[in-house]
């Protein structure tokens, strides 16, 4: 790296804490659902990690379950969240609400043909997921340049955080759910990147339990 070459920014990438529809497997997209008991407990654990990890910026997604899984990391470290609108969660038009369950019920063929290929065949009246990769992507692009050498907690959701991997590391965005199969409520992921987006994007964790990280930061792990 040149002397002239922003170094790149570490960004925690949390998903945020359960919400009703979540405890029962809800496509919950661009709807705003209450945390859970447990979201509560785990929006509790995020703060806790923060107080350890002390990062130096706090970004988050505009939807209300990010913004109330992040109040608690706010108020423990006195640092302003700054709402970044691209990182909302992705669209699921007709699955708003249901579980794949429900719609394989009613509607076999428009289940299966998403599960093949969730990019050509997402659910009707939703956003492709290739939109959201592309504005998650550059979201995530946007605060790595403002955040050279820094380490920064952002706060957003499952479908997201995917697609938008796959972007930045170079994976074709339909196989978002056989690479990255499952990202948990309340689980950080470490993504090392650049503003540059011909620079590679370095992913060096995913889907870890925010416990397990604390007991790492506490010499328990």
């Amino acid at each position: 790296m040149s002397s002239s070459t922003p170094a790149p920014a570490t960004l925690i990438l949390a998903r945020h804490g359960q919400t009703v529809w979540h405890a029962e497997n809800r496509y919950a997209g661009s709807s705003d659902i209450d945390l859970t008991p447990t979201g509560v407990e785990q929006a509790g654990l995020l703060a806790e990690w923060a107080a350890l990890a002390r990062p130096e910026a706090l970004y988050c997604s505009p939807i209300r379950r990010a913004q109330e899984t992040i109040a608690p990391t706010r108020e423990a470290l006195g640092t302003a969240v700054t709402t970044v609108a691209d990182l909302r969660e992705q669209d699921f038009g007709v699955a708003e609400g249901r579980t794949i369950g429900e719609l394989a019920a009613e509607n076999p063929r428009l289940v299966a043909d998403f599960r093949a290929d969730p990019v050509a065949h997402h659910f009707p009246g939703g956003e492709s997921p290739l939109t959201v990769a592309a504005r998650g992507a550059a979201a995530l692009r946007g605060i790595a340049a403002d955040n050279p050498g820094r380490t920064v907690l952002v706060v957003a959701h499952n479908t997201l955080i995917r697609v938008s991997l796959c972007a930045l590391i170079g994976v074709p965005v339909n196989t978002y759910r056989a690479v990255f199969p499952q990202l948990s409520n309340g689980t950080l992921t470490q993504l090392r990147l650049g503003a540059d987006p011909a620079a590679p994007a370095a992913l060096l964790s995913f889907n870890v339990p925010i416990a397990g990280e604390i007991a790492v930061r506490r010499g328990q792990g």
